[in-house]
């Protein structure tokens, strides 16, 4: 690999670092606006920012380096208590935080960042300053690659530690793109320091690779600037390299006869340039300090050997636990795992005609190969789809930032909630979740939620409430959006849908009919438009997002308590199981996981209910969808039909086809751009026999067939 690839891979790995670093850092900030004494949050705001600007300024990010150490320097002031964390500072650290963003995206390819408003964060960060602390800031800004924690900067009245430090690098540091130069020479700007370089381990020259870090350092430090100030330092390569502080002069401990006046051998064996053993050796008469607490009788040999068993079994299990922790994620671009999915599925189409294969051949042999290889094949399908996997908390946490900000500009008090951020879904399910998300969150915060005076005097809490779950349910899940707003009004929606001329005035509605007017096209109960909603182009594409998904959506709400919509999506868009049935010639597939039951319906029982399309199960009414009239197949049905009972939309929904032939591992294959709007067929699959098999959207047949029959009628 030459230079320029491995900086330019090393920026590749910056950028996807700095993503996931500004995402924590907004849920940190938000975190510490609800709890500005946590000191820890302080420290985790403040590392995030000193990682961006560390890597930046390492692969090039010269301008995001510098305005992120004028954050850092103002939160280094917060970790020192010189400024306290209010809502002004939150709200221009999230501005920077989104500048940040911007001059990431501008690297890309995206739009320019506005460099005027970075001036104006740094400029309103250092208005938060006191007079002193903000001139000395300001004058200490024109060097923007020094560290905030720098001598002449810092508090000097704090006392001075001595710190003996080792530094020892990953062998392959410089392939990453870091220059363990630059991190010494950070040290050196925190005080009076000594270092010295080990090159005991460099080879002979014709076994040197230049790529290779063969030297590690020992550094003596005086600073008062703090052990986390040194840490700090090291932050991006902690994790692959050897990093040893300890404290070795202490203003704290100068009582002690001791301090810093420690034995060659103590210093040699405490930095683990030498062994005990070597320095007993050395010394002669010294022995083991079990041995001798046991001849003076201060302890049983059973004791010292417990206490060495102790040692023993702790050491390894650190040594597993970092190992474990070192093997236990890994970077896997998003272009690569679909490749491995699609490989997947043709690897699943492949094993079901091994399998008719070996059925039509009636070969033993081959049958228990085809066997073996549905078992291997079924392990990686499983396998490969839970790599796919991904916690939807990841995506409510990005909401807590939306309904910080909405909130405030209506001037409405309102706090978001979670529950079950662990449930997992499929990372394409998840992608394209998030704009429906956005406009439901956005309607429970303009529309549902009542301003603070309001619900005061409706004798609600002030503060308003929002809260996201998310829970498995077979092979689905289920996301549900509350607010304990002020709920909605049917027989509003009933007189805009007449007034819309949507329905007539004498037509009856259920309250669950009334809130499905809301996702018609154009239609909003909003009394005037403003820059969240009231256009009436959202829930009509909430809809439809959510059923392009194979999903469905329903809507609960209470007037005075609040509304609740309810989600419900499948796992996986790319392999399920389904149920596979005939039609004349050709053979459909219904998604298993809506499939309850299936029943027979003979010519009999289809002519005794004269057209109105319903079936007795066992004592219940479940209307019936015929899909050879719906699809309009040639021919005549065979004398009993079968009737796959489905669940769509909360009802129970029957759908007829000729035979009912098994459940199949269907791997869904999307249609081309003809089929576009043939909304009753979600995608097809390969059969093993090699012809294509359609995938039936039960909820858009069941719209269908229900507005074919209001035409009708």
């Amino acid at each position: 690999m030459t230079q320029d690839q491995g900086l330019e891979k090393g920026r590749s790995v910056f950028l996807e670092e700095a993503a996931e670093l500004l995402s924590d850092l907004e849920d940190s900030l938000l975190e510490l606006e609800e709890s500005p004494d946590d000191k820890e949050l302080v420290g985790s705001v403040f590392r995030a920012m000193h990682t961006i600007k560390g890597s930046g300024a390492m692969f090039g990010f010269d301008d995001v380096s510098s305005f992120t150490h004028e954050v850092e320097t103002i939160f280094d002031k917060v970790r020192e208590g010189v400024i306290p964390v209010s809502r002004d500072l939150i709200d221009l650290t999230l501005s920077a935080r989104d500048q940040i963003r911007a001059m990431l995206e501008e690297s890309q390819g995206g739009e320019p960042a506005d460099a005027d408003m970075a001036c104006d964060i740094v400029e309103r960060l250092r208005a938060l300053l006191p007079g002193e602390q903000a001139s000395c800031v300001q004058e200490a800004s024109g060097d923007m690659s020094g560290d905030s924690g720098s001598v002449e900067s810092g508090n000097m009245e704090s006392e001075e530690v001595t710190y003996r430090i080792r530094f020892r690098p990953a062998r392959n540091i410089f392939s990453t793109g870091s220059q363990p130069v630059l991190l010494l020479d950070e040290l050196r700007e925190l005080g009076p320091c000594q270092i010295i370089a080990q090159t005991q381990d460099i080879p002979a020259l014709d076994e040197i690779d230049p790529e290779l870090c063969y030297i590690y350092w020992d550094i003596v430090l005086t600073t008062d600037k703090g052990l986390n100030a040194i840490k700090d330092v090291f932050i991006f390569v902690e994790d692959d390299s050897e990093i040893l502080i300890e404290a070795v002069d202490n203003p704290a401990e100068a009582g002690r006869e001791d301090s810093g006046h420690k034995k060659i051998g103590e210093i040699l064996t405490e930095r683990g340039d030498v062994c005990p053993d070597d320095v007993e050796k050395a010394l002669g008469k010294q022995k083991r300090i079990g041995e001798i607490l046991v001849e003076e009788k201060a302890v049983s040999p059973g004791q010292v050997k417990s206490a060495l068993a102790e040692q023993e079994h702790v050491k390894k299990i650190c040594e597993k636990r970092r190992s474990r922790h070192a093997v236990s994620s890994i970077r896997v671009a998003s272009p690569k795992l679909d490749q491995l999915v699609n490989l997947v599925g043709e690897l699943v189409t492949v094993q079901a005609r091994l399998s008719q294969m070996a059925v039509t051949r009636n070969d033993s042999q081959l049958t228990l190969i085809a066997e073996e290889v549905e078992r291997l094949t079924s392990e990686l399908r499983d396998n490969t789809m839970s790599i796919r996997m991904l916690p939807i908390g990841t995506t409510f946490c990005k909401f807590r930032r939306l309904v910080r900000d909405l909130s405030q500009s209506l001037n409405k008090d309102i706090v978001m909630t979670t529950e079950g951020a662990e449930t997992e879904l499929d990372k394409t399910v998840i992608e394209k979740l998030n704009d429906p998300l956005v406009h439901l969150i956005r309607n429970a915060i303009d529309h549902g939620i009542e301003s603070p005076d309001v619900r005061e005097a409706a004798g609600k809490p002030r503060q308003g409430t929002v809260h996201l779950s998310a829970q498995h349910s077979g092979a689905s899940v289920y996301i549900r959006i509350s607010d304990d707003g002020a709920g909605i009004d049917p027989d509003v929606i009933r007189a805009k849908a007449v007034e819309k001329g949507l329905i007539s005035s004498d037509t009856m509605l259920t309250d669950k009919d009334a809130f499905g007017i809301l996702f018609a096209p154009g239609f909003s109960t909003a009394k005037k438009v403003t820059d969240v909603s009231g256009r009436g182009v959202g829930m009509d594409v909430v809809r439809t997002n959510i059923e392009s998904l194979r999903g469905t959506i329903d809507i609960e709400s209470e007037l005075g308590k609040g509304t609740t919509v309810t989600l419900k999506l499948p796992l996986t868009l790319a392999i399920i199981e389904g149920l596979l049935a005939r039609i004349g010639e050709e053979r459909y597939v219904l998604p298993l996981s809506s499939v309850e039951e299936c029943i027979e319906l003979t010519r009999e029982d289809a002519s005794s209910d004269h057209g109105r399309r319903l079936v007795n199960v066992r004592g219940e009414i479940v209307p019936y969808i015929s899909v050879r009239e719906q699809f309009a197949v040639p021919g005549e049905p065979p004398p009993i039909e079968q009737i796959v009972i489905t669940e769509v939309d909360g009802h129970r929904i029957g759908v007829v086809v000729d035979e009912v032939i098994g459940e199949h591992q269907t791997v869904i294959k999307s249609m081309g751009r003809l089929y576009k709007d043939l909304k009753e067929i979600s995608g097809a699959t390969i059969l093993g026999d090699g012809t294509v098999a359609l995938i039936i959207d039960l909820a858009n047949l069941a719209h269908s067939a229900a507005a074919q029959e209001m035409r009708i009628n």
